[in-house]
């Protein structure tokens, strides 16, 4: 915490007390480094209280807090301080909705208005517009406007207000499914989908479905109900000073941004979400099935160009962005697939980071007016992994692609295909014969010299993979590729000789 004080005085904000926290040895190595990023991230963006937390091996691994919950008190932040999490809440919407189609409650095209019948009176922009589905309201594309901020306010709507609302029809800005538009009246309306199929309020179901299963006893949506001692005190900053955001109860906006975590609670949720990868055998023990979470990343659309919010991100490879369901879902060089979201709000501030392909997740909530900590916890991941702290995990090596490889390393060092014989798939032979085989493979070996050919394969998934095997002129890009027939066969084998730089 030394590296903390200097910035807290600056501030004015008093110093944060210790975290209570069961530290991973590996990123307790690294403290130094992260409270520079966090702290210079916080100086920079007027942050009066920020905690942030990494996932890894199923548990809060690594917490640190910073500044206050409050600027009279001077209350530290720490990993049971509560904080408003804003749109990061259309995660726990969306794995709602997914439940309920698991119970056969609803499809995810079905139409929302045989859920909402004060949707079936609107007026669609064209005559033929199709009917707005669930699925279209869980990816942001019915056709609404991007309603940030107007709908971050409408949190305290009444549900009798929201029902006029809705039976007074909506104005769209395109035909439904035409384009990606993130709305958070779409996500209110799932809300209340929810609200109508269980016939009890919609934090009912999540209260009772997702977060007491996962022991999420802090977290909530009645945030007046929750202990004024552990809550932050949402700010905002203009005119070179801090001002107090009021806070909003529960009302009927809560499914797109009403709940309120601490971060040891919001850990075991991002536990929760992690534990789906990689699929495997073995019983069910989460509040959703496996394979239902993993569905989070499915229904993309309109998929765009992404820049990663990190230091120096325009300069760094792009990726892809869609919105799967509750999470936006980017497609990144190096950390594979990635589920993210940030969580804007009067008073509040918030970003998560989740890796399925490496086991972990990275999080920040702070208590400043739409202050979205993307850059720290980016800059944070990027770190770790540097470090070697985040690895990415290791396809496992299937038996088939197993034997097919050591049969790849036989046809190497024999310099024909004849061990082969009654293992190829019938388009092999046709691909290339053996004659020529063997004058490839001669050809090839001459270019590359003596090579290391005891390199392990790296699994793509059960039936293909690649190896690279170190050679005396350069090394050997291989690739082994295996047919869909039982018994299993093999449909292509590539040596590629690749010179030294």
């Amino acid at each position: 915490m030394r590296r903390w004080l200097g910035l807290l005085v600056v501030l004015g904000l008093g110093i944060a007390a210790p975290l209570r926290a069961q530290t991973a040895p590996e990123i307790a190595a690294l403290d130094p480094d992260i409270d520079a990023i966090l702290a210079q991230w916080m100086a920079e963006n007027h942050i009066p209280g920020m905690v942030f937390g990494v996932v890894k091996d199923g548990k809060l691994a690594y917490v640190k807090g910073a500044g206050v919950l409050d600027l009279v008190v001077k209350r530290p932040a720490g990993p049971d301080s509560l904080f408003r999490i804003a749109s990061m809440t259309k995660a726990f919407t969306a794995m709602s909705i997914l439940r309920l189609r698991d119970e056969g409650r609803l499809a995810l095209d079905d139409p929302a208005d045989r859920y909402v019948p004060e949707m079936r009176g609107w007026t669609y922009p064209t005559s033929d517009s199709p009917r707005i589905t669930i699925r279209d309201l869980l990816t942001h594309s019915a056709g609404f406007v991007t309603d940030d901020p107007w709908g971050d306010r409408q949190q305290v709507l009444s549900q009798t207000v929201f029902t006029a609302l809705l039976k007074a029809g909506v104005p769209f800005t395109k035909a439904p499914e035409m384009r990606h538009e993130y709305a958070n009246l779409g996500y209110a309306i799932l809300g209340r989908v929810i609200a109508n199929i269980t016939k009890s309020p919609y934090r009912a179901y999540v209260e009772k479905t997702l977060l007491a299963p996962l022991g999420m006893s802090a977290t909530g949506y009645d945030v007046l109900a929750h202990p004024k001692d552990k809550r932050a005190i949402g700010y905002r900053w203009e005119n070179g000073a801090w001002a107090e955001e009021p806070t909003m109860k529960d009302g009927a906006f809560n499914a797109m941004g009403g709940l309120e975590v601490s971060a040891a609670d919001y850990a075991k949720w991002l536990a929760f979400v992690l534990s789906a990868w990689p699929p495997r055998d073995g019983a069910e023990v989460g509040p959703v099935k496996r394979g239902t979470v993993r569905q989070v990343i499915r229904g993309v659309n309109n998929a765009a160009v992404f820049r990663r919010p990190a230091t120096g991100g325009a300069d760094q490879c792009p990726g892809t962005v869609s919105y799967g369901m509750g999470w936006r879902v980017i497609g990144d060089c190096d950390y594979g697939t990635v589920l993210a979201h940030g969580g804007g709000y009067p008073g509040y501030g918030s970003h998560v980071m989740v890796l399925p392909e490496y086991g972990a997740a990275l999080f920040a909530l702070t208590n400043r007016t739409y202050a979205g900590p993307s850059q720290p916890v980016w800059d944070i991941a990027a770190l770790l992994r540097a470090k070697g702290v985040l690895v990415k995990r290791a396809e496992p090596v299937s038996a088939d692609l197993a034997s097919f490889y050591s049969a790849a390393q036989t046809v190497w060092a024999a310099g024909n295909t004849d061990s082969l014989a009654g293992r190829v798939a019938m388009n092999f032979p046709m691909d290339r014969t053996a004659a020529n085989w063997a004058k490839v493979l001669a050809e090839t070996k001459a270019q590359a010299g003596s090579c290391d050919t005891g390199a392990p394969i790296s699994a793509e998934g059960a039936m293909s993979g690649t190896f690279t095997w170190k050679c005396e002129k350069g090394r050997i890009e291989g690739e082994v590729l295996l047919a869909p027939t039982k018994p299993i066969t093999l449909q292509a084998l590539s040596y590629t000789f690749e010179g030294k730089d």
